[in-house]
Parts: structure tokens; C-alpha cells; sequence
């Protein structure tokens, strides 16, 4: 079943090996740019970060610290309300560091644009994002992510982190879930 497509998947956007090799090329990106950092404060977006940030980080040579933010900004299974609601902030002091937000995916930049101003009156060294995708028809603000894996159209995607209704997660591919569901 898992390298199967999945019945609510209408077609497989990225498998399992591309993931993997966009995932190490924006490492190698990464590693350029922060090469003498000291300070790199990684910031995960759960919880669809997940499987993105696990890939990530293997390929990462730079020396981390690790931290996570809950947000909520759906309501039901394929809405975004518009709204951002922080549900667990962050433990690390990010005062004078560099920070990289990890996002699973750059939809309509409401909720990351309330996030990078929140974090920047914590008064960050720097502050980038990267997300695997990016949607960025469907931007309800300007935002502009600093490194994105794929740019893909305005369609409600599973697999690989993304979930419908909390599922489908576990999928080793970035699908598009079928219409009728």
C-alpha cells in the first residue's frame, strides 16, 4: 500500500526519491548560507513539518538548536480561517540569533507572516523561511519565502506531512487529494 497511491490520492504530484533530493538540495543551499553561523536556531512548524524537517535536518552540516511552534489556522479539514492562533511557542531564547523557519508548505502567507513579525520582536540576528511547497496563488498577503523546494498550484495536497482530517500524513509521497472528499 505505501508505494501504492493511496484511494483518496488522485495522482502522486512528487514520490519518495524526488522529496529526498529537493530535501538535500536545499541543505546544501543552507549549509552555504549559514556555514559560519554559531547561533542557528531551527524552528519546525508542527505539525506537518514533520516529515520535511526529519529529512532536513540529516542533511544539515550546521550545528542547531531545535525548537518547535504549534499554530492552528484551519477550520475543519481544507478551510483556513484566516486567522492564527499560536497553540505552544517556542522554549529557546532566539535574542541575537540566526533563525530558519521550517514549514511544510507557503499557502496563503497568513500564518507565517504572523509568525516572522512575532518572532522578529524577539529581535532574531536573521530570520529566513524554508518550505518544501510553495502555493504562492493562493497568497491572501505578500509573502515571499527565502527558499522553497517546489512551487506547485492551488490544489489541497496529502502525503509526506500533509494531512485531511489528521490523515494521510504517513504517506512517503506529496499527493492531491481527490475532489470529492
Amino acid at each position: 500500500m505505501k508505494n501504492e497511491c493511496h484511494p483518496l490520492v488522485e495522482k502522486i504530484l512528487f514520490n519518495h526519491k524526488q522529496l529526498q533530493k529537493k530535501i538535500a538540495e536545499l541543505a546544501i543551499k543552507i549549509n552555504k548560507d549559514y556555514e559560519k553561523s554559531n547561533s542557528l536556531v531551527i524552528v519546525g512548524i508542527l505539525k506537518g513539518c514533520i516529515p520535511f524537517l526529519a529529512e532536513f535536518i540529516k542533511n544539515l552540516d550546521v550545528d542547531h538548536i531545535l525548537d518547535f511552534m504549534v499554530l492552528s489556522s484551519y477550520q475543519g479539514k481544507t478551510t483556513q480561517t484566516g486567522s492564527v492562533k499560536i497553540v505552544l511557542d517556542l522554549v529557546t531564547d532566539i535574542y541575537k540569533k540566526d533563525v530558519l523557519i521550517v514549514e511544510d508548505i507557503v499557502d496563503t502567507g497568513q500564518t507565517l507572516t504572523k509568525v516572522k513579525n512575532l518572532l522578529l520582536t524577539r529581535s532574531p540576528n536573521s530570520l529566513k523561511v524554508v518550505t518544501l511547497l510553495d502555493k504562492p496563488s493562493n497568497r491572501k498577503v505578500e509573502f515571499k519565502p527565502d527558499y522553497v523546494g517546489f512551487e506547485i498550484k492551488n490544489e489541497f495536497v496529502v502525503g509526506f506531512g500533509f494531512d485531511y482530517d489528521e490523515k494521510l500524513r504517513n504517506l512517503p509521497y506529496i499527493g492531491i487529494l481527490k475532489k470529492e472528499n
